[in-house]
C-alpha cells in the first residue's frame, strides 16, 4: 500500500494500525490551528472517509522537519497497549542523521539526562536531574566537515537525538535550534527509516522501512 495524501504517504493500514511516512515539514500534530496540516489530520480525513467514526491515535511523534516512518494507533484500545508496555511493544527505532564534523568516537552510547525549560527548549541536565535519554550512534560515512550517523533510541525524549548530538558537539545539519552551523540540505537532516514493533492484537512483529532522503547519501558520494 502506498496511497499518498497530500504529502503522507500510507505504508501500512489494517483495523488497528497505521504507518505513514511523514514528509520534513509536516507537523505531526496540529498545534493550535486547525488550519495548518498535520499528519494527524490528514490520516483522520482519510479514515473519516474510509471509516466513518474512527479516529487516529498518536502513539509517537516526530519533529515537523524530521521526516520517515511513524507509527498511528487506529482506536484507544490498540493506543493503550502500546503506551502500556512501549519499551516491550516497540522494538527498535532507528534514524539516519547528517551531522556537523565528525563525532569522537565514532561509534558509542549516548547516555545523558534531559530537561525541558519554559520556552520547549529541551538541553542536557548539569545537575543530573532529568529524564534519562539513550541513544546508540554508528558513523556510516564521513568527511571533514560533515557525517552520516545512524542511530537507535533506546528511549524516545522529545528532541533526544538533537539535543544530544549538539552536546557532544556535532549538531544535525540545519538544526539552527540546537546550534548548527550549516544547512547544506535546505532541511533539518534527520530521519527516521525504521520501526519494528509487536503488532496490538497478533503479537506479530512487524518492520518497516524508509530510505533517507537521496540528498543525504549524495553528500558523501566521490
Amino acid at each position: 500500500m502506498r496511497e499518498r495524501l497530500g504529502g503522507l504517504v500510507i505504508l501500512y493500514e489494517d483495523d488497528d494500525i497505521a504507518v505513514v511516512d511523514k514528509p520534513s515539514g509536516l507537523l505531526s500534530v496540529q498545534a493550535g490551528d486547525a488550519r495548518v496540516k498535520s499528519a494527524y489530520g490528514l490520516l483522520l480525513e482519510h479514515m473519516r472517509r474510509t471509516h466513518p467514526g474512527a479516529r487516529p491515535a498518536v502513539v509517537h511523534r516526530l519533529d515537523r522537519d524530521t521526516s520517515g516512518v511513524m507509527l498511528f494507533a487506529k482506536h484507544p484500545h490498540a493506543k493503550k497497549i502500546f503506551m502500556d508496555r512501549w519499551a516491550e511493544r516497540v522494538l527498535e527505532r532507528r534514524y539516519v542523521a547528517v551531522a556537523e564534523g565528525r563525532p569522537q568516537p565514532p561509534r558509542g552510547r549516548i547516555d545523558t539526562p534531559l530537561k525541558e525549560n519554559r520556552v520547549g527548549e529541551v538541553y542536557v541536565s548539569s545537575d543530573g536531574t532529568g529524564l534519562r535519554a539513550l541513544t546508540n550512534y554508528w558513523t556510516l560515512e564521513g568527511r571533514d566537515d560533515f557525517s552520516l550517523l545512524e542511530l537507535e533510541l533506546e528511549t524516545g525524549r522529545k528532541n533526544q537525538i538533537r539535543v544530544q548530538l549538539a552536546h557532544m558537539g556535532n549538531p544535525v545539519a540545519g538544526d539552527t535550534k540546537y546550534g548548527a552551523r550549516a544547512d547544506p540540505l535546505g532541511r533539518l537532516a534527520l530521519h527516521a527509516y525504521l520501526i519494528a514493533f509487536l503488532h496490538p492484537r497478533t503479537d506479530e512483529r512487524l518492520e518497516f522501512r524508509v530510505d533517507p532522503p537521496t540528498g543525504f547519501l549524495k553528500m558523501f558520494r566521490r
